[in-house]
């Protein structure tokens, strides 16, 4: 029987970039005021012809690129990222490289997870350009609650299922949640392990959400730590193909919700699904 890995108290930054252009030198920069401690960065570049990645690790000696060769998606890169660590490094961020960080930020979320020893994932406060508050710390897609978020939440964007799933809140507090952002999270890695980090099935989108679930599965909680805050721009990497990242959000939707209701009595329901999906891809792409 193989032994699990006894990991360091090192810390590491896993950035999944994918042409992010002049974004990136104002992540590693706001970074570094993010903490105190050596952070190792890895960019796990999927295919960029940009210039931003080599740039970026000529200018910075803790910053090391993965030059993965192809575009992988967001949570393949983020497992070679991953794998190119060192047992020393105990704890990973998995982050988006279109963020900057908030002062102190990074040691801020990890005090947070010196208070939940359980704590497998761990997600900041993320504030959007404009100063609101991104719900990024969220329930999971239970059947009905989702089928009514994918039906109403453009239309109606109060509408209680929508609300219920994005858990919005007046004062943001520190607390357990179904699934954390993936543009940025931190990891305690003997948690990743446990559940093989992300399923590389997911090109983009729900890789997250899927995550989560199987953390949570595995008896390891996710835990929203607002006292750390960072701002995400969004929005770089899909804008270069939108219907084709909207595609891809539909395919990661149905494989999250058929993974989970298998068997012959779910089968209509599944088909409906993804004739509904279908319906509403066709009508966001007129």
């Amino acid at each position: 029987m193989t032994q699990p890995t006894v990991y360091g108290d090192g810390v590491a930054v896993v950035v999944v970039t994918y042409f992010p252009g002049e974004t990136l030198e104002p992540f590693l920069q706001t970074l570094e005021k993010a903490s105190t401690r050596d952070v190792r960065v890895v960019l796990a570049d999927n295919a960029s012809t940009d210039g931003a990645p080599e740039k970026a690790a000529a200018a910075h000696d803790n910053v090391h690129l993965l030059s993965i060769g192809e575009n992988l998606g967001y949570g393949s890169a983020a497992n070679r990222g991953v794998a190119e660590l060192g047992p020393e490094y105990g704890w990973v961020v998995v982050v988006n490289p279109d963020l900057e960080w908030g002062p102190g930020s990074l040691d801020t979320l990890l005090e947070a997870a010196r208070r939940w020893p359980r704590g497998g994932a761990f997600g900041p406060l993320i504030r959007e350009p404009d100063g609101a508050v991104y719900p990024s710390a969220r329930l999971l897609p239970e059947l009905g609650r989702g089928i009514g978020h994918a039906v109403f939440g453009k239309v109606w964007p109060a509408n209680p299922w929508t609300r219920a799933y994005r858990q919005e809140r007046g004062e943001p507090v520190e607390r357990l949640s179904g699934w954390l952002s993936g543009s940025c999270q931190l990891l305690r890695r003997e948690a990743f392990d446990s559940v093989d980090g992300f399923d590389s099935r997911y090109f983009m989108y729900f890789e997250d959400v899927d995550l989560g679930d199987r953390l949570a599965r595995a008896g390891w909680q996710n835990v929203y730590a607002p006292s750390a805050e960072v701002m995400h721009i969004g929005g770089k990497a899909t804008s270069r193909a939108p219907a084709k990242m909207l595609a891809a959000h539909h395919v990661s939707a149905y494989r999250y919700l058929s993974d989970r209701h298998r068997g012959l009595l779910w089968k209509p329901v599944l088909a409906a699904i993804k004739l509904g999906l279908k319906a509403r891809l066709k009508l966001e792409t007129r």
